[in-house]
């Protein structure tokens, strides 16, 4: 009997040992944010621009030099932060100065 107790007490206390192992690799923190680049495909359907100054015109004639990602209601601005994520991207970072087909103009209504 004393080993069967030994037995099932190592048993008890490696499952448990597990479970909170498995616990702790599905609380890791996600990856970081990565910086959006012109050539990403989801960028490039949406005419993304790292600057709004070289948007084409010709190809994107309801773009006006006023627009930039800075502001635009999908830009998430983090103070004092170069780059900031936008929600049309899955978060990645965009410039202030960017611009996409998407921009919508910040509501200037109080919250």
């Amino acid at each position: 009997m004393n080993t069967r107790r030994t037995f099932l007490r190592s048993l008890v206390a490696a499952a448990g040992s597990s479970a909170m192992l498995g616990s702790r690799a599905l609380a890791q923190a996600p990856p970081p944010p990565v910086k959006l680049e012109e050539a990403d495909p989801v960028a490039t359907a949406l005419g993304f621009k790292l600057d709004t100054q070289k948007v084409d015109a010709q190809k994107y004639p309801q773009h006006t030099k006023e627009q930039k990602c800075s502001g635009c209601a999908f830009y998430q601005e983090k103070t004092g932060e170069a780059i900031s994520p936008c929600t049309v991207f899955n978060g990645k970072l965009v410039p202030p100065g960017a611009w996409c087909m998407s921009f919508v103009k910040k509501s200037t209504q109080p919250k």
